[in-house]
C-alpha cells in the first residue's frame, strides 16, 4: 500500500536512516584493500514473465526490477591487459589527450607579441614534456595508483583511507575531502565546453567562412551530449577506447612527421632548457605555467578512474601510447611554430596538409566529446559517492545499464552541468578566453589530493617524515606554483570555478553540519529498543500479520516511524525488522559484509544493511542476500515503513542560522526514500513529523 507523508519538504537523515546518507561504519577492516565485489546479482524471471517460484528470492527480485529497472552487477572489467587498456584510452586519457589542441598554443601566446624566439618554443615544450613527467608519470602513474581503496581511486576515496588511517574523525580531512569535490565540480563544468569549442574551431582553417558556424555547432553538438544521458552510452561506449586510440596514434604520427623535419627540436626533452627559460623570463614565466598546467588538467580522472581498469592496464595505457603521443605532438607543434610562426594562431590543426583538416577536425570532435562523457560521467560518479559519505542530500539516481555500475544518470546534476556548460560557450565564445577559467580548480583538486596522501603515507603506511618530506616537498612546491600562476588568471574567468565550487564546497559542509547535528539530536532523545521491547506487551497494542520493516540510523534506539505507528494506529507487526543502512569506507561491500541478521526475540529483530560509497544502495537486492543469510519473510505481506521530516530553521542569529536555512532549502531537493533506496513504492508507508534544527 502506499503511505503519505505526513509533511512536505526537507529530509531528516539520521532519524530514519532513508532520508539521506547512513553513517559510515566504523569497521576497521573497511581500510583492507581488494577486488571490488558484486554489488548483488538478481534472479531470471520464468520465461512467460511471471515470478519463478522455483527461486524463493524471485518474488522480491521481479517486484525490485519491474518498480526500479533493476539493478546493475558491478565488477572490475572483463577481458585481457591489452583490452582493459584499450579501455583505459577511451576513458581515463580522454580529457588529457584533447589538451594538445589548445595547450602549446595558449603557453606560447605570452612569450610571442614580439616574435617567437626559438629559445622560448624549445623552453615552453621542455616545461610541458617534464610536468606530463612530474605530475602524471610520477605522481600519478607511480605513487597514487598504489593508494587504492578496494582496487578504487579519487579524492573521496583517499579521504577514505585517510580517514581510518587516523581511526578518528578530524576536522581538517574533512574540509579536505569537500574542497577536493568542490573543486572536482568545479573543473568539470569547463572540460566540456573548453573542449568541444577548441575541436570545432578548427573548421576556421577548413574555409573562413565556417568561422559563423563554430558557437552554432559547438552548441549543437553540447546540447546533444547532456540530452542522450538519460538513455546512457552503453550502446557507443565500446567505440570510446578504439576511437581514442586512433586519436593517439594520430597525435604521435602528426607531431613525429615535424620533429623529423627539425630534429633540433628534440633538444627540448633536457630539462635545462625548461628551468632556463623560467629564469629567464620574469613575471611572463608565470604566464606561461598557468598555460602549460593545460596539459595535465585531465590527471586527476587517471587515479579516479582506477576503480574501472585497475593499476596495470591504465600504466601500459600511460607508458605504451599516451605519454608517447603526446610529447611528440608537443614537439611537433614546437618544430612547426620555430619554422613558421605564424603558425602559432592554431599550430595544432596546421600540423597537416589542407586536405586532412576535414578529417583531423572530424576525429577531434569526436575525441572532445569522448573527453566530455567521461568528465559527465566522473561527476556522477563523484555525486553518488558524496552523497554516501554524507556531504549531499540524496538525488535521484537512475541506472542506464544493466550490466555496468558506472553508467548512472542524475538528473539534477545533469541540469546543472548542462546550464553551467551552454552559459561558458556563450559568455567567452572561444577556446582562447575559456582557457583564461581553466586550470585553477585542477590544481586545487591535485593539492588537496597530495595532501590526503601525506596523511595516508604517515598514518596508514607508517613511512618515515624524511621519506615523506623529500617526495612531497618538491610536488607540493611545484603543485604551489601552478595555483600561484593560475590565480593570474581570476579576473580573466577563473572566477567561474573557482565560484562554483565555493558555493558547493559551502553547501557540502552545510549538509553536513546539519546532518550531525540531527544525528546528534536523535541521539539525545533516543528511546532504548530493549526497553522498548520490554514494555510493549503491556501496551494493549494490536497484533498484525506480516513483517514490518522499520528504517533507522540507530540499531539500538526505537525508529521513529514504529513509535508513530504504534501511537496513532495501535498496532505493532507480527515480525518487526529494525533495519539499518550503514556506508562503509569502502567502494563496494562484499557479499559476506551485505548484511549482519541478529533476532532479538520471537517479533523483534535486526537487519544492517552495508553498501560501499560507490554503490547507489538498493535494498531490495540486499534483502535478498539478507533472507539466504536467515531472514524470514514474504515479500507480499511486508511493509516499509520511513519516515520523513519536514525540516525548520532553528531560532539561531547569523552564521548558523543562515546554514540551518540552507540545509533545510537542500533537503527540498532530496529524492524520494523508496527511488532512492529502489525499494517497491506499492510496499512502502512514510510517516512525516515536523523538527525544528
Amino acid at each position: 500500500m502506499n503511505g503519505a507523508s505526513g509533511e512536505d519538504g526537507g529530509s531528516a537523515p539520521a532519524e530514519e536512516g532513508a532520508a539521506g546518507a547512513a553513517p559510515v561504519a566504523q569497521d576497521p577492516k573497511a581500510a583492507d584493500a581488494g577486488a571490488p565485489a558484486d554489488a548483488g546479482t538478481r534472479p531470471d524471471p520464468g520465461p512467460s514473465g511471471d515470478i519463478d517460484t522455483s527461486d524463493p528470492d524471485a518474488d522480491l527480485a521481479q517486484l525490485i526490477e519491474a518498480d526500479h529497472g533493476g539493478e546493475e552487477r558491478r565488477g572490475p572489467g572483463q577481458g585481457g591487459l591489452a583490452a582493459l587498456a584499450l579501455g583505459a584510452v577511451g576513458v581515463v586519457y580522454g580529457d588529457i589527450g584533447t589538451s594538445p589542441i589548445y595547450a602549446l598554443r595558449e603557453a606560447l601566446r605570452p612569450v610571442a607579441h614580439q616574435g617567437l624566439v626559438p629559445s622560448a618554443a624549445l623552453g615552453v615544450c621542455s616545461l610541458l614534456i617534464w610536468v606530463l613527467v612530474i605530475i602524471v608519470t610520477l605522481k600519478y602513474v607511480t605513487f597514487l595508483l598504489r593508494a587504492d581503496n578496494r582496487g578504487e581511486g579519487g579524492v573521496l576515496a583517499l579521504y577514505t583511507l585517510a580517514r581510518v588511517a587516523f581511526g578518528r574523525r578530524v576536522l581538517a580531512l574533512l574540509a579536505l575531502a569537500i574542497a577536493g569535490a568542490a573543486l572536482f565540480f568545479g573543473d568539470a563544468i569547463i572540460t566540456p565546453a573548453i573542449s568541444v569549442l577548441s575541436a570545432v574551431e578548427g573548421m576556421e582553417l577548413i574555409a573562413p567562412g565556417l568561422s559563423d558556424f563554430v558557437l552554432p555547432v559547438t552548441l549543437g553538438i553540447l546540447v546533444a551530449l547532456f540530452a542522450v544521458q538519460s538513455r546512457g552510452t552503453e550502446a557507443i561506449s565500446a567505440a570510446f577506447g578504439p576511437i581514442t586510440a586512433l586519436w593517439f596514434v594520430v597525435l604521435g604520427v602528426t607531431g613525429a612527421q615535424h620533429v623529423l623535419a627539425d630534429p633540433s627540436v628534440l633538444a627540448a626533452l633536457d630539462p635545462r632548457h625548461a628551468l632556463s627559460f623560467l629564469s629567464h623570463s620574469g613575471p611572463r614565466s608565470f604566464l606561461v605555467l598557468g598555460a602549460v598546467f593545460l596539459a595535465v588538467t585531465g590527471a586527476e580522472a587517471l587515479y579516479a578512474d582506477l576503480g574501472h581498469f585497475g593499476k596495470a592496464p591504465i600504466r601500459l595505457a600511460w607508458y605504451g601510447l599516451v605519454f608517447p603521443a603526446l610529447a611528440l605532438n608537443y614537439l611537433g607543434q614546437t618544430a612547426l611554430v620555430m619554422g613558421d610562426p605564424a603558425a602559432l594562431r592554431n599550430p595544432f590543426f596546421l600540423m597537416v596538409p589542407g586536405w586532412a583538416l576535414p578529417f583531423l577536425v572530424g576525429l577531434a570532435t569526436c575525441a572532445t566529446v569522448i573527453a566530455a562523457q567521461a568528465v559527465i560521467s566522473g561527476a556522477y560518479s563523484m555525486t553518488r559517492a558524496a552523497i554516501q559519505l554524507g556531504f549531499l542530500p540524496r538525488l535521484s539516481i537512475r541506472h542506464t545499464s544493466g550490466r555496468h555500475s558506472g553508467q548512472i544518470y542524475i538528473p539534477a546534476l545533469n541540469w546543472m552541468l548542462f546550464v553551467g556548460v551552454i552559459w561558458l560557450v556563450l559568455a567567452f565564445r572561444s577556446s582562447n578566453a575559456l582557457a583564461s577559467a581553466y586550470g585553477i580548480a585542477v590544481t586545487g583538486t591535485m593539492i588537496v589530493t597530495t595532501a590526503l596522501a601525506v596523511v595516508l603515507a604517515r598514518r596508514g603506511w607508517h613511512r618515515s617524515l624524511g621519506l615523506i618530506a623529500a617526495l612531497a616537498l618538491p610536488l607540493v612546491a611545484l603543485e604551489l606554483a601552478f595555483l600561484a600562476a593560475n590565480l593570474l588568471k581570476l579576473p580573466d574567468g577563473g572566477y567561474v570555478p573557482v565560484t562554483l565550487a565555493v558555493v558547493l564546497g559551502v553547501a557540502m559542509a552545510a549538509w553536513w553540519r546539519g546532518t550531525q547535528r540531527l544525528r546528534a539530536r536523535e541521539r539525545s532523545e533516543r528511546v532504548d529498543l530493549q526497553q522498548f521491547i520490554a514494555s510493549v506487551e503491556d501496551s494493549g497494542a494490536a497484533r498484525v500479520p506480516g513483517t514490518a520493516f522499520f528504517l533507522t540510523g540507530d540499531p539500538g534506539a526505537v525508529p521513529a516511524p514504529l513509535l508513530h505507528n504504534l501511537r496513532h494506529n495501535r498496532v505493532l507487526h507480527d515480525q518487526n525488522v529494525i533495519l539499518t543502512i550503514e556506508t562503509l569506507r569502502v567502494p563496494v561491500a562484499r557479499p559476506e559484509e551485505r548484511a549482519e541478521y541478529d533476532p532479538i526475540d520471537a517479533h523483534f529483530s535486526r537487519l544492517t544493511l552495508n553498501f560501499g560509497f560507490m554503490e547507489t544502495p538498493n535494498l531490495g537486492l540486499a534483502l535478498i542476500q539478507a533472507r539466504r543469510a536467515g531472514l524470514k519473510f514474504d515479500v507480499m505481506s511486508s511493509t516499509f515503513f520511513l519516515g520523513r521530516r519536514k525540516l525548520v530553521a532553528g531560532k539561531g542569529r547569523g552564521l548558523r542560522r543562515w546554514l540551518d536555512r540552507l540545509y533545510v532549502g537542500l533537503g527540498r531537493f532530496s529524492a524520494d526514500p523508496s527511488e532512492f533506496y529502489h525499494l517497491p513504492r506499492n510496499l512502502v508507508v512514510e510517516l512525516g513529523t515536523r523538527t525544528r534544527i
